[in-house]
């Protein structure tokens, strides 16, 4: 594929408010779609904001009724906020378009950027996004309680951690040994041509997820880089190990429109029967 452009559109003090990243998203898409620029990746920092894809469930909002940004792209409820490194991949994809593949790229692109922080992260089948995984649950320091793996309320519809106390906080999840999410991710695919993207948590105060059920995962929390290595680490850190990795991944990929299954030619129709023969049932 084509060369990749960055754009830096703001970090700390000259974070873009989501809205007006939003409608950059679009303008840079529209452009993209007529040809008019080559694929672009924006990077940012947002000032705190709660946005909620399509599948979002009124359960899983924030419980004291802080405002959220409805938006247009996939997965469920999120944070965006000081220390977290968003990136939005704008991106021309050939047709049919192979989306699984488009989110596992960018998967692979924070994957490689944690290892170069010493952090090991995973894929976790069925839930997008770049994961560190918790010790087995024999292993995990016990807080009193139940542990969320085993509490019998998770089969509960009505059942929702955030009413039980800080220690099944999303932001304790590290604490507890327990699965929990270092980067989300969440695109829509228009005319074939890529918005939306990932969020990295570099050094956030990732309390701000404790309000929602994080991405809707009721069963695991979030963590951060710096939380992982425990030692201080910057966006303006990450940053060119992120754009590095973009360019590695992205542009080496080899695009391919995504198989489309043909159905196989219908079975013909039995003959009718010959007079004097019985139709089978």
């Amino acid at each position: 594929m084509s060369e990749l452009r960055f754009v830096r559109l703001g970090f700390g003090e000259e974070a873009v408010e989501y809205q007006e990243a939003w409608q950059k998203q679009r303008e840079v898409h529209a452009a993209r779609f007529a040809d008019e620029v080559p694929d672009t990746c924006l990077l940012l920092e947002h000032p705190p904001v709660y946005t909620a894809g399509r599948r979002t469930a009124d359960s899983e909002r924030p419980l004291d009724g802080t405002p959220v940004v409805d938006v247009d792209r996939g997965g469920k409820i999120t944070w965006h906020g000081p220390g977290q490194l968003v990136g939005y991949p704008i991106m021309k994809l050939p047709r049919p378009v192979d989306v699984v593949a488009h989110v596992r790229r960018l998967e692979d692109v924070l994957i490689r950027t944690c290892a170069e922080f010493g952090v090991r992260t995973s894929r976790v089948e069925g839930r997008s996004g770049v994961w560190v995984l918790g010790d087995p649950v024999e292993e995990r320091p016990s807080f009193g309680g139940l542990s969320l793996d085993l509490d019998p309320r998770l089969q509960d519809d009505e059942f929702d951690p955030r009413m039980n106390g800080p220690e099944y906080a999303p932001s304790n999840a590290g604490q507890r040994r327990e699965d929990r999410k270092l980067a989300a991710i969440g695109i829509r695919v228009a005319k074939g041509v890529t918005m939306h993207g990932f969020a990295l948590n570099v050094n956030p105060d990732n309390t701000w997820f404790d309000r929602i059920v994080p991405c809707g995962i009721r069963d695991a929390g979030v963590a951060s880089l710096a939380s992982e290595m425990g030692t201080p680490v910057t966006i303006a850190d990450v940053l060119p190990v992120v754009e590095k990795h973009l360019r590695d991944v992205l542009e080496q990929a080899e695009l391919a429109p995504r198989v489309v299954e043909r159905v196989a030619e219908a079975a013909r129709a039995p003959e009718a029967p010959k007079a004097g023969e019985k139709a089978s049932a």
